[in-house]
């Protein structure tokens, strides 16, 4: 069982809860959504094709506990399943960071999602498949990144119309890096008493890298 891999590295998490733990990542080659504001553009296409097994030695070699699987769009290679489930066989803390775009029914349930909801501003709205909602669980994640007020407004009213803040305990508020001033929108959050978590790409900060460092 083979995979398209772009890059497997070790790096401490820049996002979500487990932001600032070393977790290894997996990042897997493809993608069929063209976010306006993507800074992995590098994982559309190329990367090598790898054997599940040899992913997971490769994993091995750090002696760490959390793994990260992540893309472009991870699922969107059928075989993203089966390494995930091989990965929580060996007791890795395992996340899944999805566009949103595919289906998640069938993701193992001891893997903690991490799903987008695209705003306006990404370009990629549209491909939005509210129907994940319901396979979500109180321990995934729900991430929103916002380029700009009107992404704001669209996101705090998907969390009141859809009843957001009661399906997961993590709802993910993201600035865009270098577009969205992170104080402005951490004013917004407070001014409006949203129940989220706001999030500032940590890798950025600490090596004003993109994703892969």
């Amino acid at each position: 069982m083979a995979l398209r891999i772009t890059e497997i590295f070790h790096s401490l998490q820049g996002e979500t809860r487990t932001v600032g733990i070393p977790t290894v990542f997996v990042r897997l080659t493809g993608c069929p959504l063209r976010c306006a504001w993507c800074d992995t553009a590098y994982a559309f296409s190329g990367g090598e094709t790898m054997e599940i097994g040899a992913v997971i030695e490769q994993v091995a070699k750090w002696d760490c506990g959390y793994v990260t699987v992540t893309g472009g769009e991870p699922l969107a290679q059928a075989q993203c399943h089966d390494l995930l489930r091989e990965l929580c066989d060996r007791d890795y803390r395992v996340s899944l960071e999805t566009s949103g775009a595919m289906p998640l029914a069938d993701v193992d349930g001891r893997v903690c999602i991490v799903m987008d909801l695209k705003a306006p501003a990404s370009r990629e709205s549209h491909r939005n498949r509210y129907e994940n909602l319901e396979h979500l669980r109180r321990s995934d994640q729900l991430k929103f990144v916002i380029q700009d007020r009107g992404d704001y407004e669209w996101s705090a009213a998907q969390i009141r119309q859809r009843g957001l803040a009661g399906k997961v305990d993590e709802i993910l508020f993201s600035p865009v890096h270098g577009e969205l001033a992170p104080a402005l929108l951490a004013q917004w959050i407070l001014d409006d008493r949203l129940p989220v978590r706001m999030q500032i790409q940590l890798h950025k900060l600490l090596w004003n890298a993109e994703p892969g460092r």
